[in-house]
């Protein structure tokens, strides 16, 4: 599938850095290449970035197939159409997964791979109040409040309806849609589940930025990360959740500007 994407070209301001190369970013579940546009900016100044709608999301093509296997496919087929060599991989959430599994099965392509906030282990799908919230009809509705006010029958938290609400778009008539395959997405509930096999570890050099009170890492995932990835570096975000990059952004970033400078 030919995939979506927002491109940073490589800006700094200081005549002397030279570029580390490409950066690509994969978004979670229910995301898009919009939630990682102050990120993409700032690796920008490190070289060039390109942001990925996955499929499924975004300005990305929908299809009934939906799976971290074929994701890294997708993956794969942008890599090789753009003639992007040895890049350096961030995934959030479901893109972090997918970028792992690539990794595992691409073993030298990256040259560097950065994980937030998600383990190389099986999760279950655990989104029925999102998929609901997204799920009813949006004729009649005339403005994004309205719409956010039935959200909340759904899903009280604000924050999780605004990141949703990222995928809203209102037509030129007047009428909303989601741009997001929800029902395509509600039909793979086996998205997250027996993806891990691989025997060979990784040796990519890799970051696994993680939220410190977050409900997607428990105290065994550590050595998850460890039995799969040999040379890794993790990093914990006090009080942070899943979303560390908008909770904790400046945290976030001058991990990761602190990182990149180190290893380049």
């Amino acid at each position: 599938m030919k995939l979506s994407y927002k491109l940073y070209p490589f800006q700094n301001s200081n005549p002397n850095q030279k570029s580390i190369g490409t950066i690509i970013i994969l978004h979670g579940l229910f995301g898009s290449s919009k939630n990682w546009v102050t990120v993409a900016k700032l690796l920008s100044e490190f070289g060039t970035v390109y942001a990925l709608d996955q499929r499924n999301h975004g300005d990305s093509p929908h299809s009934e197939t939906h799976s971290i296997p074929i994701m890294a496919s997708d993956l794969e087929t942008f890599l090789h159409d753009f003639n992007i060599q040895n890049p350096i991989l961030l995934g959030h959430s479901m893109g972090g997964l997918v970028a792992m599994y690539f990794d595992l099965t691409h073993p030298g392509v990256l040259k560097k791979l950065i994980v937030q906030d998600i383990a190389p282990r099986s999760y279950p799908f655990a989104y029925d109040k999102e998929i609901q919230s997204m799920s009813f009809p949006l004729d009649g509705f005339t403005s994004r409040s309205e719409i956010d006010l039935e959200m909340a029958k759904y899903v009280p938290d604000t924050f999780i309806r605004q990141f949703l609400q990222m995928s809203l778009e209102r037509k030129e008539v007047g009428l909303y849609r989601w741009k997001l395959n929800v029902e395509g997405l509600n039909q793979t509930r086996r998205v997250f589940e027996d993806v891990f096999t691989a025997e060979n570890p990784s040796e990519t050099k890799t970051l696994f930025l993680l939220g410190g009170s977050s409900e997607y890492i428990r105290n065994s995932d550590l050595d998850v990360m460890d039995q799969f990835f040999k040379n890794n570096q993790k990093v914990k975000f006090e009080g942070g959740g899943h979303y560390i990059h908008f909770t904790h952004q400046k945290e976030f970033m001058e991990t990761l500007v602190n990182w990149l400078q180190r290893e380049t």
